[in-house]
């Protein structure tokens, strides 16, 4: 097992330094894209070449490493970024998280693709792209291939996004928003925390108009109901799988105690941010142990799915066909019109 884990962070570390390239940062691709991509390639070129007893390792890495690394993500959040937004953000993140799912669970059934790819597809849309993906794969109990295929779905109506939407503003499509409007509006739809990032930067590049943080903390409130949605999405799970007679292991309630941890680690992070803000030095040595703690949470990501991407092959991409992508392609519609018209509502 300890050589598959190791070979996972030797990919690992190579998606760090790729994603370190002038021309991937410029793309946002953040190092957990760059390693389903070095993942993926792997399955379909050197897999058959690799033991069979390197498997429990790719197992592991994609199970508990994954796991750890939701908790950890709790680090980048504060309910002091929450406050200081405001509830207008708290309704419009709360509004497309639901509406998209429950829109995709309706478009899936019309459009007759298997549960859990809509699942996988809708949550990415939904919360935080890959991280709300790999969240809910523990949940979902899905083939890596279908989280593969939803996070492939994140990556290509993120990045279309990030370009997108600062193309409205500087055309002057979104003059309709005022400056918070247009925050809700970027936080609030695009699908990974990076494409928030980008775009932020990309319509206020000197942080003048206050655009680009209350953007980052609007996503930020999305992701923290990750853990609610998981919990609601497990009982509901068990039930319908219950009634539908399906295996007792799949059919059985999974209480995900990692996304309790998520919250717990985000009212600790909120509690010693709070404890340390009046005090200089005590407040920059905190930060620089969170920075820490982001940069081994985000290895630990990378390493979760590069071994999803590893059990991946192009025969399993057309075996899901095309239609999880019209579904995602259908989300991204509703987020793009309908994430509009709720910023400008509540702002």
């Amino acid at each position: 097992m300890l050589h598959g884990v190791l070979l996972i962070m030797l990919f690992a570390c190579s998606a760090f330094y790729i994603a370190g390239f002038q021309w991937v940062k410029s793309l946002s691709l953040s190092p957990l894209i760059v390693g389903i991509i070095l993942g993926m390639f792997y399955a379909n070129t050197l897999r058959m070449h690799v033991p069979d007893t390197w498997v429990p390792g790719f197992k592991f890495c994609s199970k508990q490493v994954l796991r750890t690394g939701i908790v950890l993500y709790g680090f980048r959040l504060t309910i002091q970024d929450v406050l200081s937004v405001g509830l207008p953000a708290i309704v419009a993140d709360s509004i497309i998280v639901c509406g998209t799912l429950l829109l995709g669970i309706l478009v899936g059934k019309l459009l007759k693709i298997d549960s859990d790819t809509v699942l996988m597809t809708a949550t990415g849309s939904s919360i935080c792209g890959a991280a709300a993906v790999l969240g809910a794969e523990p949940v979902v109990k899905c083939e890596p291939h279908k989280t593969a295929v939803a996070v492939s779905t994140v990556v290509i109506f993120g990045t279309l996004s990030m370009f997108l939407y600062p193309i409205l503003y500087r055309s002057g499509v979104l003059d309709f928003l005022p400056t918070t409007g247009v925050a809700i509006y970027v936080g609030s739809t695009l699908h990974e925390v990076a494409h928030v990032v980008g775009a932020g930067n990309a319509i206020d590049p000197d942080g003048a108009l206050g655009i680009a943080n209350n953007a980052t903390i609007v996503k930020m409130i999305r992701v923290m109901m990750l853990a609610p949605v998981l919990l609601v999405m497990s009982f509901v799970l068990a039930k319908v799988r219950a009634k539908s007679g399906v295996e007792s292991g799949k059919s059985k309630i999974t209480i995900p105690w990692f996304a309790f941890g998520f919250l717990a680690v985000i009212i600790l992070n909120s509690l010693i941010q709070g404890a340390v803000t009046n005090n200089a030095g005590a407040h920059e040595i905190y930060k620089s142990i969170n920075s820490g703690i982001e940069y081994i949470d985000t290895f630990m990501l990378t390493m979760a799915m590069t071994a999803l991407g590893a059990d991946t092959s192009i025969d399993k991409f057309k075996q899901a066909g095309a239609k999880p992508f019209a579904l995602a392609g259908i989300l991204y519609i509703w987020l793009v019109f309908g994430g509009g018209t709720i910023a400008y509502l509540l702002s």
